[in-house]
């Protein structure tokens, strides 16, 4: 008998195909809360764009003016309030995206069984690990900044001291930091679902997604290259028309307009674009979310047993208004569907060789 399918997925570990069709399902089934979420943490950086673009537009003489008659040192300075400004929006950008990717796991794995998650319910249901969250992008950024310092400073270190030599060094030594990045980057990947699934802390969500991605590196890595790619594709299919704009709007609706006509299309066209990079990177968003939430889904059908779980749960309409798979501890030694302890041994349900 085949496996049963509740919902967006049959409850066996998965295949591509069935990954990609049920990313589409779930944003279909909870689009207010899956698109709604995806708004929010593509919002502040679509608000920051439009905002610089027509500053930009409408105040470039002025700048310019104000600029000849001004010192390098205030210049200098206005230059690091901005670039502190941007990279201030950035930070929060990140931290609100990273909240809300674990958010939007909870309509995922509720969509498994086939129960449809509105947003409310699923800021409700996902608010205990927000502070967890927090802790978990303050990790990642310290981890990617420090991805970023120490090539730079070995850069610096070797051009200085070898010259022409260390140019020549820098090249295979940036790709190695390419490639240790990427693999650090995969094994990490489900940690913001374990974090929110499985209520853990931030660091002990770290071992949990190193832990099960073992075995599956180049699994997950080649779905996620898939997936970027679609999503790459289908932006810059979105954003073709609004770059044919520019040229259209200025022929046939001021074909003899002055500055000030300028200036007022150059303004409103950069709003529009920053609206529909909004809308086809919130889809985006969305969908490498929800196929973030998948692999972690898969991974513990694959290594827990957590299939067995999802199938009681449903047999016995458990728990209607909670996340599945949340309190479900097949993975650690111990556990025993009968509640009595053993001790350590394979998980209860899991598939040989987590396969």
């Amino acid at each position: 008998m085949a496996p049963p399918k509740p919902g967006i997925v049959p409850l066996r570990p998965l295949m591509f195909g069935e990954i990609m069709d049920g990313s589409f399902q779930v944003i279909r089934r909870n689009a207010k809360a899956m698109l709604g979420a995806s708004l929010l943490a593509q919002s502040l950086a679509a608000i920051l764009t439009a905002v610089l673009t027509a500053a930009t537009a409408t105040s470039m003489v002025s700048v310019e003016a104000w600029a000849s008659s001004t010192s390098d040192a205030d210049l200098a300075a206005l230059g690091l309030g901005f670039a502190a400004a941007v990279l201030l929006v950035a930070v929060l950008t990140l931290f609100i995206a990273s909240v809300l990717q674990g958010a939007m796991v909870v309509p995922v794995a509720r969509s498994i069984l086939n129960r449809p998650t509105s947003f409310k319910q699923m800021w409700s249901l996902a608010r205990p690990r927000v502070g967890a969250l927090v802790r978990l992008a303050a990790l990642l950024m310290a981890a990617t900044l420090l991805a970023m310092l120490v090539p730079a400073a070995l850069a610096v270190a070797l051009t200085a001291t070898m010259q022409g030599m260390g140019i020549l060094l820098l090249i295979p030594l940036f790709l190695g930091f390419v490639a240790l990045y990427v693999w650090i980057y995969v094994k990490l990947m489900v940690a913001p679902a374990a974090v929110v699934i499985e209520e853990l802390g931030a660091r002990a969500g770290l071992r949990r997604s190193w832990e099960l991605t073992r075995a599956n590196w180049w699994r997950i890595l080649g779905i996620t290259l898939v997936v970027g790619i679609m999503v790459a594709i289908v932006s810059q299919i979105v954003m073709i028309p609004v770059g044919l704009l520019p040229p259209l709007v200025a022929s046939f609706l001021s074909p003899h307009g002055g500055n000030g006509q300028d200036m007022a299309i150059a303004v409103a066209i950069g709003i529009v674009t920053a609206i529909l990079g909004a809308l086809a990177g919130a889809l985006g968003y969305a969908f490498q979310t929800s196929v973030m939430a998948l692999i972690y889904m898969d991974l513990r059908m694959r290594k827990d047993g957590l299939d067995i779980s999802l199938l009681r749960q449903m047999e016995t309409g458990a728990d209607p208004d909670g996340v599945p798979g949340r309190g479900h501890v097949t993975g650690r030694p111990g556990w025993n569907p009968h509640g009595w302890n053993p001790g350590p041994g394979p998980a209860a349900g899991a598939w040989p060789d987590g396969r």
